[in-house]
């Protein structure tokens, strides 16, 4: 039985969609008529994780839910499915199109940044939650808590793997030993996500990469940008190179304010007010979304990039279309 699951590996079907997506919310769409569901890889990666959408996920979360508790009760401890632990929120086609609008974008930037006063609120939220299972764990020791947990998701990664993750390597993932969530969501989800650690398809998925690295440097995109960035200095930003360039200066800016801020070491809450730091922030994202937007739409990026992307695709199926043939046939996922 192949067990181990590289994160790396398993993000590439997500990397894809963000390659090919990434081209949408403040990006321009301009009208094309190209999407990213119609990548040429995603017809493969798609019958390997199998239909995605918020309906299936919900669905899938209360399947491993109800396994988890009959898991945890087998290993003698009580546990009630957690309705609130849901699966990952997908945006919908119409969240979509609503963000590449000019007005959504000229409110929101690139949706990155939060006020103080979002994240206060959504640390509200988080503090009205209740865990089902709390009542429960107050009636057991310290060292019976621990067990439980270790039982729920497993011992979780050594010293040394949390060492090789600081460093920036990949976790090696293995569901066999993430306790009683990891065979579940293993038996929910199917056989479709074995294929990213199948040791045959290594070389097909690193070549598969590599399709996505190398549109970063083929010289239509690298020519798109420098008209991008030559637009992007008309409307006063002359410092970007390319179009990753506007979301990397606003990520890196947020994160100097956290780091810049104190924490409270019981609660892990910030002291002090960042309230006109982050406002300050906010307006630049929405400045350099908005010129971002606009210079994206003249140039019709979303589209051009995906002809340079989906060539690439077409010719990486062509490539190994026996390879990626076979792997469907021994791991698409059958629901």
């Amino acid at each position: 039985m192949r067990t181990g699951t590289s994160l790396s590996v398993v993000g590439l079907a997500v990397a894809a969609a963000i390659a090919l997506s990434g081209c949408s919310s403040a990006g321009g769409g301009g009208g094309g008529e190209l999407k990213w569901e119609d990548s040429p890889i995603s017809k493969y990666t798609s019958a390997l994780w199998g239909e995605v959408d918020q309906a299936a996920m919900d669905a899938q979360q209360a399947e491993i839910e109800k396994l988890v508790a009959a898991c945890m009760k087998d290993e003698g401890f009580e546990y009630t499915p957690n309705t609130n632990n849901g699966g990952m929120m997908i945006s919908s086609g119409t969240d979509m199109e609503e963000r590449d609008t000019e007005e959504w974008v000229a409110s929101n930037g690139y949706g990155m940044v939060q006020t103080q006063e979002e994240m206060e609120a959504q640390q509200g939220e988080a503090e009205e939650y209740v865990d089902p299972n709390q009542d429960y764990l107050a009636t057991l020791s310290e060292t019976e808590v621990s067990a439980f947990y270790e039982t729920l998701h497993g011992p979780g990664p050594t010293e040394e793997e949390m060492a090789a993750m600081e460093e920036g390597e990949g976790y090696e993932y293995n569901w066999e030993t993430s306790g009683c969530y990891g065979a579940a969501q293993h038996e929910t989800q199917g056989e479709g996500q074995e294929a990213y650690s199948d040791p045959d398809y290594k070389a097909l998925f690193d070549k598969m990469n590599t399709v996505y690295t190398s549109a970063q440097t083929d010289p239509k995109i690298k020519e798109l940008d420098r008209s991008w960035a030559s637009c992007m200095a008309d409307a006063g930003f002359a410092d970007f190179k390319a179009k990753q360039d506007s979301f990397t200066l606003i990520s890196d800016a947020q994160n100097a304010i956290y780091e810049s801020m104190e924490y409270d070491p019981e609660t892990g809450q910030p002291i002090g007010d960042s309230k006109d730091a982050f406002a300050e922030l906010k307006q630049q994202e929405i400045d350099v979304a908005l010129a971002d937007f606009r210079c994206s739409k003249k140039l019709n990026y979303a589209q051009e990039s995906m002809k340079v992307q989906f060539a690439l695709e077409t010719q990486f199926v062509e490539d190994n279309k026996a390879e990626l043939d076979a792997m469907l046939a021994e791991y698409a996922t059958k629901k």
